[in-house]
């Protein structure tokens, strides 16, 4: 199988653009994510009875194939970018909402007690002391999320959208390895450059851990 170098260079702006567009939905996506699942892994985590319904509801959104949500999603959002960040949002809840919970979980007891005792409100403790403190574990699914994120943007070729996915389609229907190829390159790129990325924002937000080691 070889690779056609000068479709590239003459490809080079629609790579660009679809490399930025592939990144967009993955970001918007988990962004939304973490929204949505931050006040709902809070939830989980004080009101016991409700954990095991939240988790389990995120489970059960995640079994179902990606190509059936976006499908399931077209008639309400349409053949838009809406629908692709709609169904890779879904697809992230489980990942950060379980971190999240577990983040929030591995807070010291004796901690959560020296705050209320110091007189911080609970509001207050869960932004300054808890978060802070659940940040590793939220960070790894973060970085998790945003992975599958990346790979899934593919998927929503099928709905006219699909970021670097456009390249897969195009290969195979002329049965052209080279746009194929370079869209697995530059996803696996994309994947590892933002994993890395937010491995060094886990390292600058993270100072204690740092200290610790």
């Amino acid at each position: 199988m070889t690779v056609d170098w000068s479709w590239i260079g003459d490809h080079t702006d629609d790579l660009t653009t679809l490399t930025f567009s592939h990144l967009q939905a993955a970001l918007s996506a988990v962004f939304l994510g973490l929204l949505i699942s931050l006040p709902l892994a809070v939830v989980a985590h004080r009101i016991r009875p409700l954990r095991g319904v939240l988790l389990g509801l995120s489970n059960v959104l995640f079994t179902i194939p990606s190509i059936a949500v976006f499908v399931l999603l077209l008639p309400v959002s349409g053949l838009t970018r809406t629908t692709t960040v709609i169904g890779l949002t879904i697809y992230t809840l489980v990942v950060l909402l379980r971190n999240t919970v577990e983040g929030l979980d591995s807070v010291p007891t004796k901690t959560k007690e020296a705050a209320k005792a110091m007189g911080t409100r609970p509001l207050r403790a869960l932004l300054t002391v808890e978060l802070p403190l659940a940040l590793p574990v939220i960070m790894a699914g973060v970085r998790i999320a945003t992975v599958m994120s990346i790979s899934l943007v593919s998927v929503a070729t099928y709905i006219g959208d699909g970021g670097l996915g456009q390249l897969f389609t195009d290969g195979f229907q002329r049965n052209f390895p080279t746009p194929v190829i370079v869209g697995v390159v530059l996803t696996l790129l994309l994947a590892l450059v933002a994993d890395a990325l937010l491995v060094a924002v886990q390292y600058v937000l993270t100072p204690w851990t740092r200290r610790r080691a």
